[in-house]
């Protein structure tokens, strides 16, 4: 996998964000049948001041948020629930995915709100992020049943829990 990873905030290293990014992407394209060894992601590894500048800039939203996607293509599904449509290599037999972004502080949060470790959560929000760069979106309860459904799938592969089991049971 062809996997660049931007690190403006060295508390990403402490974490060992290339390594988690490279092994969560692996199994994510793996359990989708994309061949890894094609695919190309940048991520930049930041903090929420400049997360919230892109979401401002992308969004329109001028708040922190834990992670950003932007696809290299559209592959959104036609239909609520479907299935997007496959990425496909380009003439050069590379498949751009795009590009994501993640928030330490944010995720940092999140994480210890949730009573999870960072490790298992930044995780979380990585298979999420390249899920959209792919296509995938919850814009529907369909769509985000599809996606969570994978997210808990891929995760599972990792030894993770899902981390929608509490959210679920309210």
């Amino acid at each position: 996998m062809m996997l660049e990873v931007v690190v403006e905030d060295d508390r990403w290293n402490t974490l060992g964000i290339e390594p988690l990014a490279t092994r969560a992407m692996q199994v994510a394209l793996a359990h989708l049948d994309v061949d890894a060894a094609q695919a190309e992601v940048t991520m930049l590894a930041c903090d929420d001041a400049r997360i919230a500048t892109l979401n401002a800039d992308f969004r329109g939203k001028p708040t922190a948020t834990n992670v950003l996607s932007w696809p290299a293509k559209e592959r959104g599904a036609t239909t609520p629930g479907g299935a997007p449509q496959p990425p496909n290599p380009d003439p050069d037999g590379t498949i751009p995915l795009g590009d994501l972004a993640l928030a330490y502080q944010t995720c940092a949060r999140e994480a210890e709100d949730a009573g999870i470790p960072m490790t298992q959560h930044t995780t979380h929000l990585i298979v999420h992020g390249l899920l959209h760069l792919l296509g995938y979106d919850h814009e529907t309860d369909a769509d985000a049943a599809l996606m969570e459904g994978l997210e808990v799938e891929i995760l599972g592969k990792m030894g993770l829990d899902d981390p929608y089991r509490t959210s679920r049971a309210h």
